[in-house]
C-alpha cells in the first residue's frame, strides 16, 4: 500500500454544542460548532461530509411543545369526549404515557386495546413460548384483562424496565378522571365491539389500521398523526405527524416532532459552503432503524428516521461486494493485481446495481435510514452532549 494512500474510511464524530433553547439560531450554532470542532481537533471538512442534527434540538429551537391539556382538548373535539377506543400503543413512559394522560383527560372512558405478546416496536411483557403454552392464537383471540391475568399471571413486566404497563396505563387513565377497560387483541376491528370512536396509536402500520377500521364501520377514526396537527390554544403542533415522534418534556407537556425543517438543512449546507468552500450534506435524524437482538426492541418509535435532508441523501447505496469479487471474479489474483482488478470494477460500475450478483449482500436501505442509525448510535440518548454528528467518508469506496 502506498504510504500516501488514505488508510481510513468512514468516521463518525459526535460534535458538542451549547444547550439549545427556543428561538436560538440553530443554523448558525450548528455551523459554528462543526467548523470550530474541525479547527480544534485538527481535521478538515470535505465535500459530501454529512452533518446530522438530532430532531430534539430542532424541535426545541422551534419551541414545538404542547401541554397535556392541549392534547385533551384536541382529542375531545375530534373523538367526541365519550368512550374512546385507544388501539395498539407502544409501552413507553417517555413516548406514550404522557400522550395517554392527554387522551384520557379528553374522554369519559378509555377502552385500551393492547397488542400481544409485544407492542409494535417489540416491547414484550409475555413471550411467544407463553402464548404457545397457553394455547392462545394471537391472530384471532381477544383476551379480557381477567383472562390475560389468568393465563399469564398477576404481574407481567418489561425485561429492562420492570414496569407492568397494563397496570401502569390503567392507573394513569384513572388518575385523569376516566374509566378504563383493557383488552388484548391484534385485529383492529375487535375494538368495534366496545366503541365506534377510535384513536389508533400504532406508528408504521397506522394507514392499514385506519383503512380496516373505516371499512368495518367505525364512526370516527383518528391516528396519533391526526392529533395536534394545528395549534390548540397557542400550543405547538406538527402538521404532518401530529403526536407521532413526540417525547415527554415535563410531567405536563410533550416535545413534538420537528415541524417542517427542510429550510434548516439547506441553510446549514449553504453556510458551510460559504465558510469553507465544501459542499456537505445535512440531515435531521431521530431514532435509528435497527433492532436489538437481546431485547427484541425495534428502535424506530419515530414516524421516520429523518424528517428533512438535502438532495444528496436521496436514494440507497449502490455498492459492489468486495468479498464476492475477490472470491469469484478475481479468485486467481492476489496482491496488487487483485487490488487493481477490484478497483477497476468499482470505477466501471454505472447505473443501478440491483440484480447484479456482485452487489448481493449490500444493504438495500435508504441512505438516511443507514446514516441516521449510525448517528443515533454515535450521539446516544443520554448525557454525551453531542446532538450533532459529523460523518466523513461515508460515500468513499475502495478506490478513494
Amino acid at each position: 500500500m502506498d504510504k500516501n494512500e488514505r488508510r481510513v474510511g468512514t468516521v463518525s464524530r459526535g460534535i458538542r454544542c451549547p444547550i439549545i433553547r427556543e428561538g436560538d439560531d440553530l443554523a448558525q450554532i450548528v455551523t459554528d460548532s462543526v467548523v470550530e470542532a474541525a479547527q480544534i481537533e485538527g481535521f478538515e471538512l470535505r465535500d459530501r461530509d454529512v452533518i446530522s442534527i438530532t430532531e430534539s434540538i430542532v424541535a426545541r429551537a422551534q419551541g414545538n411543545y404542547a401541554s397535556v391539556d392541549a392534547i385533551a382538548e384536541d382529542v375531545k373535539n375530534k373523538l367526541g369526549g365519550e368512550t374512546v377506543g385507544v388501539l395498539f400503543p407502544i409501552f413507553s413512559r417517555n413516548r406514550f404515557a404522557i400522550c395517554l394522560r392527554g387522551i384520557a383527560k379528553g374522554a369519559k372512558k378509555i377502552v385500551l386495546m393492547l397488542s400481544y405478546p409485544s407492542d409494535e416496536v417489540g416491547n414484550s411483557m409475555i413471550t411467544l413460548d407463553q402464548i404457545d403454552e397457553a394455547g392462545v392464537n394471537p391472530y384471532s383471540d381477544v383476551l379480557t384483562l381477567e383472562r390475560y391475568r389468568e393465563l399469564f399471571g398477576s404481574h407481567t413486566t418489561l425485561e429492562f424496565t420492570g414496569v407492568d404497563y397494563v397496570d401502569y396505563y390503567a392507573d394513569l387513565i384513572r388518575s385523569c378522571g376516566a374509566e378504563v377497560e383493557i383488552v388484548f387483541a391484534n385485529q383492529a376491528k375487535a375494538i368495534l365491539d366496545y366503541t365506534d370512536c377510535v384513536l389508533t396509536c400504532d406508528i408504521h402500520t397506522r394507514a392499514r389500521t385506519k383503512r380496516i377500521l373505516k371499512a368495518a364501520g367505525a364512526k370516527v377514526v383518528c391516528g396519533l398523526d391526526d392529533i395536534l396537527t394545528a395549534p390548540v390554544n397557542g400550543s405547538g403542533c406538527n402538521e404532518k405527524y401530529g403526536l407521532l415522534g413526540s417525547n415527554k418534556s415535563t410531567e405536563d407537556s410533550v416535545k413534538l416532532f420537528p415541524r417542517e425543517c427542510r429550510d434548516l438543512v439547506l441553510d446549514i449546507q449553504k453556510r458551510v459552503l460559504d465558510r469553507t468552500g465544501k459542499h456537505v450534506e445535512v440531515m435531521v435524524y431521530g431514532d435509528g432503524a435497527f433492532k436489538d437482538p437481546k431485547g427484541k426492541i425495534w428502535e424506530l418509535a419515530d414516524p421516520v428516521v429523518s424528517p428533512a435532508y438535502t438532495d444528496g441523501l436521496v436514494g440507497t447505496p449502490n455498492e459492489l461486494k468486495l468479498k464476492y469479487l475477490a472470491d469469484n471474479d478475481y479468485k486467481d489474483l492476489s496482491g496488487e493485481a487483485l487490488k487493481e482488478a477490484i478497483s477497476a470494477s468499482i470505477r466501471a460500475k454505472s447505473g443501478s446495481l440491483v440484480g447484479n450478483m456482485a452487489a448481493q449482500g449490500t444493504t438495500p436501505r435508504q441512505l438516511t435510514d443507514l446514516i441516521g442509525s449510525l448517528c443515533d448510535l454515535t450521539s446516544g440518548s443520554g448525557d454525551k452532549g453531542t446532538p450533532v454528528v459529523l460523518v466523513q467518508g461515508y460515500f468513499d469506496n475502495y478506490t478513494n
